[in-house]
């Protein structure tokens, strides 16, 4: 490989790695049930902190409806994640030598 070559691949490997650090430090919020149920979760898949609204409670028939809803902000937060992974890094997983990263 020559040295522009190399220099472009190493340019290439620092944005990559640049990428998945401010997606990992980055905060994503999956909502659901109109926003009654929010998650907080890192782009490392880390959950920060999970919101009910107080309001939410009107019977003990509401918790299933709650699990749900939890359920549901989690699987949003996490489809968040991964767009925004495909986004910022989805031009590297075609470069050779680099399969196996995503």
């Amino acid at each position: 490989m020559n040295q522009a070559a190399m220099m472009k691949l190493k340019k290439m490997q620092k944005e990559m790695m640049d990428n998945q650090k401010r997606i990992s430090e980055t905060v994503f919020t999956g909502k659901a049930g109109g926003g009654m149920v929010q998650i907080e979760m890192t782009g490392d898949h880390e959950v920060k902190k999970v919101t009910i609204d107080k309001d939410a409670f009107e019977s003990k028939d509401d918790i299933e409806m709650i699990e749900d809803s939890i359920l549901a902000a989690f699987n949003d937060a996490i489809k968040q994640i991964e767009a925004e992974q495909e986004k910022s890094l989805g031009g590297f997983a075609g470069m050779p030598g680099l399969g196996g990263l995503f």
